[in-house]
């Protein structure tokens, strides 16, 4: 899978497609221990994760060259090891574990260290929207992919409210809390 994905984006990890193939969930517990997992069971209640269609093409080359190069320094690569990754796995648990007032604050956490620090990334007419759902706690944001365009994920406490205040964009829901 690692050699197909290459194929198409340069380097790649094979996940993507894995995850396609087995049409399950990979959970990463290092890089040489790898599990399919479950996702709890959905609610219905009124917060939601969604994905946001940003309209815009991305290409994943730059987006990996602009992070490699970020990479270089110290500072970012502490960065990731100490903001990003730990938010990022904190909020994997509390999703597995559905403890939803921990993921929104985690992914909030998450939002903000992926605007403050992978700007780039991010198509420069959604810096304010992304700023704008991290003030308001209305909808947090989240990188999909290496950026540059195509989705968003979204998570919000509430997501009829969400729909109205991104009224202009494509949303598609993922799953309800």
């Amino acid at each position: 899978f690692s050699e197909m994905e290459s194929f198409f984006h340069g380097k790649s990890s094979g996940l993507d497609p894995l995850n396609s193939y087995l049409s399950l969930p990979i959970l990463i517990n290092s890089t040489t221990d790898l599990e399919p997992t479950g996702i709890p069971s959905q609610k219905e209640g009124k917060g939601a994760v969604f994905l946001m269609d940003s309209e815009q093409i991305g290409s994943t080359a730059p987006m990996v060259e602009i992070f490699m190069e970020k990479m270089k320094n110290e500072g970012f690569r502490k960065m990731i090891s100490e903001e990003f990754a730990l938010h990022t796995d904190a909020c994997i648990q509390d999703f597995l574990q559905g403890d939803v007032k921990s993921l929104f604050s985690n992914v909030k956490q998450l939002s903000k260290v992926v605007l403050g620090n992978f700007k780039p990334m991010i198509p420069q007419k959604f810096h304010q929207l992304w700023q704008k759902g991290l003030d308001s706690d209305d909808y947090y944001l989240k990188l999909c992919g290496s950026g540059g365009g195509g989705y968003f994920l979204g998570f919000t406490e509430d997501y009829n409210k969400t729909k109205e205040i991104l009224n202009q964009y494509k949303l598609e829901l993922v799953y309800r809390f």
